[in-house]
C-alpha cells in the first residue's frame, strides 16, 4: 500500500491573518507558527490547512501520509517515471517525499498516521418502518456551533483529468472511484477510505477548487452554511446531496474566491472490497437534489501563474 490518508493541505493567500479569521469562523483552531499559521480540527491533534504568505491564493502543497515501505515504494515508482525529487520549500519544509505532479503541484508524502478525530453523537433518524428516536425531540439546538471533525478531500482543478487519474494511481497508488466522462474524477487510498480524499475537475489551467471538512449530520452541514452566511461570508452553494460520493454538502466562499465544504454521510470503501469505478453521466456529475448549480461553481479564478 502506498497513501493512505490525506494529511493536510497548503495555500498561498496575500493576508494569512484574513484567511484565517475565515476558516476559524468555519469552526477550525488556528496557531501561529512562525511566518505561517496553521489551522486544525477541534479536539484533533493533526494540521489540516497551513497557510503561507503569497502574492495571491494559490494551492502551495499537498501533504499525504504512507508508511516506511510505502514511501519507498513510491520513491521507486517516482524514479521510474523520471519525476524529480525536490528539497522541501522554504516556507513549509516537512520530512519525506517532494515533487510536482504533472499540472505541477506541488506534493509531500510523509510517514504520518491520520490522528484520530472527534466522534460525533449518534444521529438517530425516524423514517417509516424504522423508529429510532423516540422520546426526543430531533431538531438540533439554535446555538450549535458547527466545528469540523477533520479534512475529508481537497478537489483541484486539473488541465488533463486522464493524465492526473494515471499519475496518481501508477505512482502514488490511489484508486479511481467514479467518474464523470473527462469532466470530473475521484479518487481514494487503498487500504479502505471516504470515497474519495482528492477530486479533479477540468479546466484549461491547474488550480484549487475546494476543500470539504467532515461534520456530524445534515444539520451541522446546514446550519454551518447558514453560520458562515450570518457572519458575512458568501454562500457558495448547497443545502444539497451529491450523486458521486453521495455526501450531503453545502459549500462557502473563501475570501479569493476559493470553496470550503461541509459534508457529512460519505461513501466509504473498504481495503477488502472490488468496488467497481463507474463512468457517470453529466446530469450526475454534482448533485442529485439542492439549489440550482451556481454559474461560478466550476469557474477556475485561480490566477494563471
Amino acid at each position: 500500500m502506498a497513501v493512505h490518508s490525506l494529511q493536510h493541505f497548503c495555500l498561498a493567500v496575500p493576508d494569512p491573518e484574513i484567511g484565517g479569521k475565515f476558516y476559524e469562523d468555519f469552526g477550525l483552531d488556528a496557531e501561529v507558527r512562525g511566518d505561517s499559521l496553521a489551522l486544525r480540527c477541534a479536539g484533533r491533534d493533526q494540521d489540516q490547512i497551513i497557510l503561507v504568505e503569497g502574492s495571491q491564493r494559490r494551492l502551495h502543497h499537498l501533504s499525504f501520509g504512507t508508511d516506511e515501505c510505502g514511501l519507498d515504494a513510491v520513491k521507486t515508482a517516482l524514479e521510474a517515471n523520471a519525476t524529480e525529487l525536490l528539497d522541501p520549500p522554504e516556507q513549509a519544509p516537512g520530512d519525506g517525499l517532494w515533487f510536482r505532479d504533472p499540472d505541477g503541484v506541488l506534493i509531500n508524502l510523509c510517514i504520518a498516521a491520520p490522528a484520530p478525530w472527534a466522534a460525533a453523537p449518534e444521529w438517530r433518524i425516524n423514517s417509516p418502518g424504522h423508529v429510532e428516536r423516540i422520546g426526543t425531540r430531533g431538531f438540533p439546538p439554535r446555538e450549535t456551533v458547527v466545528r469540523p471533525r477533520r479534512l475529508g478531500h481537497v478537489l483541484n482543478f486539473a488541465t488533463d483529468v486522464d493524465r492526473q487519474i494515471d499519475f496518481y494511481t501508477r505512482v502514488l497508488g490511489l484508486r479511481l472511484s467514479d467518474r464523470s466522462q473527462d469532466v470530473v474524477a475521484f479518487l481514494h487510498c487503498p487500504g479502505g477510505s471516504d470515497h474519495h480524499v482528492l477530486a479533479f475537475l477540468a479546466s484549461e489551467r491547474p488550480g484549487f477548487h475546494h476543500a470539504s471538512f467532515e461534520v456530524a449530520n445534515v444539520d451541522e452541514v446546514g446550519l454551518g452554511g447558514c453560520q458562515m452566511v450570518a457572519k458575512g461570508h458568501r454562500n457558495g452553494w448547497g443545502l444539497g446531496r451529491h450523486v458521486i460520493g453521495s455526501n450531503f454538502f453545502h459549500y462557502v466562499r473563501d475570501p479569493w474566491n476559493g470553496l470550503a465544504e461541509y459534508f457529512c454521510d460519505i461513501d466509504y470503501i473498504p481495503a477488502d472490497m472490488a468496488w467497481e469505478a463507474k463512468d457517470w453521466p453529466l446530469e450526475d456529475s454534482l448533485f442529485i437534489w439542492g439549489p440550482d448549480l451556481p454559474e461560478d461553481f466550476p469557474i477556475n479564478f485561480e490566477e494563471p501563474a
